[in-house]
C-alpha cells in the first residue's frame, strides 16, 4: 500500500438558510415548445414555487448555469415554475435539505450519489447527469519531466481529503505501481504545485487550471476517463419521495433548466454576464468563461443534455466497489431515474 501523510486543511463554515415548504400543485400550464427562446413569452398567471439549490457557490458549474440562465430568460415561468435558486454553504446541508423536502433539487457528484445512498442510505435520486466524465484530473507543472502516470513512481502526488478511488484506478490503467507513489493530503491551495511541494497535484478540471495558468505556470493534465477509467460528474438530483409524488414538477424544472444549458452554450458571453449576477462582480468573467466551456465539453452526448444509462452507472459503481469506496452489492439502478429525463426532452 501506498504511505500517506496527512496534511491540515481548511474548510469554510456559512450559515444556512431554510426554505419553504412546498404548496400543493395547481393544473399544469400547456406544454412549452422545446425551442431555447431569447426572451420571456407566455408567463402563466398561476406559478408553482420550486426551490433548487446548488451544492457550492455561486460559479460557473454547467447545472448552476443551467439553472440561472432559466431564471433570467423566463424559461422557468414558462414552463409553470417560480423558482428560487440558492446556494450550499457547504458540509453536505443542500442534500440534508433535500431529503427533509426543504429543497426540491440540489445536485451531487454521480459518485457521491452512490456513496450516499448506500451509507448512510440516503434517498436521493438522480434525474439527469450532467457531467459525462468526472470533474477530478490530476496536474505536474509541464517542465517536471513528468509524462505519463507510471512516472508518478518514486513522486509525490496530493489528494484532497482521502485518495480517491480514480487515482488508483489510473494508476493501473497506466501500468504503474501504487505502493511507490507517495501520497499526501493537500488541501485545497493550487500553489502547493506551483511552489513544488507535491510533484503532482489533484484539481477540478474546470476550476485550478485556470488559476495556474493565470499564474504563468503550463500544466500537464491526466484525466482518468482518458485511461479507459469510467468516471461522472455533476446530477440533479432530487428525494426518492418527491420524485414519487411530484413527477411533474421535475419534468418542468428539467426542461427549463436543460433549454438553459443549450442557450448558454449558444450563447455563452451572454450566459457568463448571467453567471457573474449571482458569483457578483468580483467575480473573474474569463474564470467563469473557462470553467463554461470545460463543463459544456465534457457534458456532450450523442443522445443530448442530461443523459444517463445503468451501464454508466454499473461501471462506475464497479470501479468504485474495487477500491473499497462503495459496498460491492449496492444498488446502483435505485441511484437514478431515466423518466423526468425523458418527459422533459418530449
Amino acid at each position: 500500500m501506498p504511505r500517506i501523510v496527512f496534511c491540515l486543511s481548511l474548510l469554510s463554515l456559512f450559515t444556512l438558510n431554510a426554505c419553504a415548504s412546498l404548496p400543493l400543485s395547481p393544473p399544469p400550464p400547456a406544454a412549452p415548445s422545446r425551442d431555447t427562446p431569447a426572451s420571456v413569452t407566455a408567463v402563466p398567471a398561476s406559478l408553482i414555487p420550486f426551490t433548487f439549490m446548488a451544492g457550492y457557490k455561486p460559479q460557473a458549474n454547467l447545472p448552476f448555469v443551467g439553472a440561472y440562465v432559466a431564471k433570467e430568460k423566463g424559461l422557468f415561468e414558462k414552463n409553470g415554475l417560480d423558482v428560487t435558486i440558492e446556494h450550499s454553504p457547504g458540509r453536505g446541508e443542500h442534500v440534508q435539505l433535500l431529503v427533509a423536502g426543504k429543497v426540491q433539487v440540489t445536485t451531487m457528484d454521480a459518485a457521491t450519489v452512490l456513496q450516499r445512498r448506500a451509507d448512510p442510505g440516503l434517498p436521493v435520486v438522480a434525474i439527469a447527469l450532467i457531467g459525462q466524465k468526472g470533474q477530478q484530473a490530476f496536474a505536474a507543472l509541464a517542465d517536471s519531466g513528468i509524462r505519463t502516470p507510471k512516472d508518478w513512481e518514486g513522486r509525490t502526488v496530493g489528494y484532497k481529503g482521502t485518495p480517491p478511488p480514480d487515482l488508483f484506478a489510473l494508476l493501473a490503467a497506466a501500468g504503474a505501481d501504487a505502493s511507490k507513489v507517495n501520497l499526501v493530503n493537500v488541501g485545497f491551495d493550487p500553489r502547493v504545485l506551483s511552489e513544488k511541494q507535491v510533484d503532482v497535484y489533484p484539481l477540478f478540471k474546470s476550476n485550478e487550471p485556470y488559476l495556474l495558468n493565470s499564474w504563468g505556470y503550463q500544466l500537464t493534465l491526466w484525466d482518468a476517463a482518458d485511461y479507459g477509467v469510467p468516471t461522472l460528474g455533476l446530477t440533479y438530483v432530487t428525494s426518492e419521495a418527491y420524485l414519487q409524488a411530484h413527477t411533474d414538477e421535475l419534468t418542468r424544472f428539467l426542461r427549463a433548466a436543460l433549454q438553459g444549458i443549450a442557450y448558454a452554450q449558444a450563447n455563452p458571453d451572454e450566459a457568463v454576464q448571467i453567471v457573474l449576477k449571482y458569483a457578483g462582480p468580483e467575480t473573474d468573467p474569463n474564470h467563469m468563461k473557462h470553467m463554461l466551456e470545460t463543463e459544456l465539453r465534457d457534458a456532450q452526448s450523442e443522445h443530448g443534455y442530461g443523459w444517463q444509462s445503468a451501464a454508466q452507472w454499473r461501471a462506475l459503481a464497479e470501479m468504485l466497489a474495487k477500491y473499497q469506496a462503495l459496498p460491492a452489492d449496492a444498488n446502483f439502478n435505485a441511484a437514478f431515474d431515466t423518466r423526468v429525463w425523458e418527459a422533459a426532452r418530449r
